[in-house]
């Protein structure tokens, strides 16, 4: 058995939010890099930097045994360089390697988008449309990597590191049973110290919840507690004020040219794409650029002086060309920003712009196991089909032990149970265990 067949078997996934199923990702063809990313996008997220400082063994085993099958010639760890615990733990790790590398940061946001560190180390752009691979690049998170660590020791995927941030009494990063409450976290950090919404992931690219009651996956790296009435939950919002952008946006193009992806030659103009709305014509001169937003939001939480939603208003694009069944066409438009350097947005500031600066705080990683009598592990925690239940209700079932498969013929994931009981639910979309 091959290191992407046991990986397979343990149901592993990528850890940083996409959740594709890695045992596909590296039976591509053989790739120039193998890139460990651990340069954490969010702010207030501590889960990578801690992984690479107390599990730096594992990651390195981890990106070994990619490399090793994908017959890759180099292996670069990508992060920040105020991860100072990490950096130490990795040289101390890769000491005398000579096919792996570190590449150190500035913190700056978004450094842990995957198009931003195949630029960061290779000087190369993955086109609009396309994947790492394109350039000869495969992309891991440092979680991801650990996780293939485990499953070349036939370990499954039971358990996720989550960052407990914001307004909680006790921040930490916590060791969490997949399929465990969120509700279960927060009480784990001390629980909150007012009227709270929460938002799953980090501030500028996580969804915002108002109830916490919904289980932890494979791909959760955070949860943040945000006081009602914060400016940060009105910036989240979906809500677009159309008359809003048709008296205020002025076409300043701030926002164009503070966008990350822009940049990079790939024509991310979200201030046409304001135009566009307002003015109900296409002024995008090519719609393609549209599909390689990120998201990040830089737009939306620092570059617009109104208080206008650029990014949302691109979410809506792109949603609305998918809809109609347009696809991307794999294109660089042009040369990367001479001033691509300048233009990096330091982490710093925009903390200060998001008003989170009182939750910039350690969140100490804690190894005890998060403990509950109940999880509700969904059977879609990644890029695919839903997995397949295997066991019934009433069945007793021990941690580790498969409960879902991959359908056949189909991209998914295998699902273990994370806790040892009965199987007392089985739907469509989830499996429930209780002790």
């Amino acid at each position: 058995m091959n290191i992407a067949e046991m990986i397979c078997d343990a149901g592993v996934v990528g850890a940083g939010g996409a959740g594709f199923p890695t045992h596909a990702k590296i039976n591509a063809a053989a790739p120039e890099y193998v890139i460990a990313n651990g340069a954490e996008c969010e702010p207030l997220l501590r889960v990578d930097q801690q992984v690479m400082e107390f599990h730096a063994d594992e990651v390195v085993e981890g990106l070994r045994l990619i490399m090793s099958h994908t017959k890759a010639k180099l292996g670069v760890i990508a992060l920040k360089d105020h991860y100072e615990g990490a950096i130490a733990a990795l040289k101390r790790s890769l000491s005398g390697s000579g096919d792996i590398g570190l590449h150190v940061m500035r913190s700056c946001y978004p450094a842990g988008d995957e198009q931003q560190i195949v630029y960061e180390v290779s000087g190369r752009v993955v086109p609009t449309g396309g994947i790492p691979l394109d350039v000869g690049a495969v992309v891991s998170n440092v979680s991801t990597l650990m996780n293939v660590a485990e499953g070349s020791r036939h370990v499954p995927v039971t358990e996720k590191y989550v960052t407990v941030g914001g307004a909680v009494r006790n921040p930490a990063t916590v060791k969490a049973p997949i399929g465990i409450s969120m509700k279960r976290l927060l009480e784990a950090a001390g629980g909150t110290t007012g009227e709270c919404r929460y938002i799953i992931g980090g501030p500028c690219m996580g969804s915002v919840v108002s109830d916490a009651d919904i289980p932890v996956t494979k791909t959760t790296g955070g949860l943040i507690a945000i006081p009602e009435g914060h400016p940060l939950l009105h910036k989240k919002s979906d809500q677009i004020n159309m008359q809003l952008i048709k008296a205020v946006c002025c076409q300043c193009s701030l926002c164009t040219q503070m966008c990350p992806r822009n940049s990079l030659g790939l024509r991310v103009e979200p201030h046409k794409a304001m135009r566009s709305l307002a003015q109900g014509v296409d002024l995008l001169n090519g719609i393609n650029g549209v599909f390689s937003c990120c998201d990040c939001g830089i737009c939306t939480y620092y570059a617009c002086n109104f208080g206008l939603k650029p990014s949302k208003v691109m979410g809506r694009l792109k949603a609305g060309l998918q809809k109609a069944g347009v696809k991307p066409k794999k294109e660089v438009y042009t040369e990367t920003d001479r001033g691509f350097d300048t233009k990096k947005l330091p982490t710093s500031r925009l903390i200060h712009r998001l008003g989170i600066g009182e939750y910039d705080v350690p969140a100490p990683f804690d190894e005890r196991l998060v403990e509950t009598d109940a999880v509700r592990i969904p059977l879609k925690m990644h890029i695919g089909a839903p997995s397949k239940p295997t066991v019934s209700v009433g069945q007793m079932v021990r941690k580790g032990e498969l409960i879902a498969d991959i359908p056949k013929g189909a991209l998914g994931a295998r699902v273990h149970a994370s806790i040892c009981g009965t199987v007392t639910d089985v739907t469509d979309e989830y499996m429930e265990i209780k002790v």
